[in-house]
């Protein structure tokens, strides 16, 4: 299992290719808010409604500041068919080894219809200009999660 990150800590770093092979890193951000959302696969009913649903706020989003990544253990073939078949507009990673969602405490074990699995765990973890975990979520809801979020930060949307 491993370790969920904390306020205060600072956000391992990580580069991973994008939906067109391209390599995106979070210190590529660095000055920006990043919000970095790990969900378990690309084209799947909730990853999509919540990819849809950051791509819908995304405007809000950056006017406050904070870009968006997304991070599945996907490989950039089928993010770039998920992207391009949803229509999405954030910048969505993959991370096939799972060091980067393990290294956020995003992948471990985890209950699936009452069974414990491993796999990916569904989070957010938001990171200040400074590359410091402002806010960490785990467990979150594919669902009504962007709404949260815009609540949590105090955005208006």
């Amino acid at each position: 299992m491993s370790e969920r990150l904390q306020p205060g800590d600072t956000a391992p770093a990580f580069t991973l290719p994008d939906a067109d092979g391209n390599e995106v890193s979070l210190a590529g951000h660095k000055g920006r808010k990043v919000i970095v959302y790990f969900y378990p696969a690309a084209l799947t009913p909730g990853c999509t409604k919540q990819a849809c649903d950051f791509t819908d706020n995304l405007d809000v989003l950056a006017a406050a500041g904070y870009d968006v990544i997304g991070v599945s253990p996907d490989k950039p073939e089928k993010l770039a068919k998920f992207r391009d078949q949803e229509n999405l507009k954030v910048t969505l990673v993959g991370d096939p080894s799972k060091e980067t969602l393990a290294a956020y405490g995003a992948f471990g074990e985890k209950k699936l219809y009452g069974k414990v699995v491993t796999g990916v765990i569904r989070s957010t973890v938001v990171v200040d200009e400074d590359g410091k975990v402002e806010h960490a979520f785990y467990n979150v809801k594919a669902t009504g999660h962007v709404a949260k979020i815009l609540r949590d930060l105090s955005i208006q949307a």
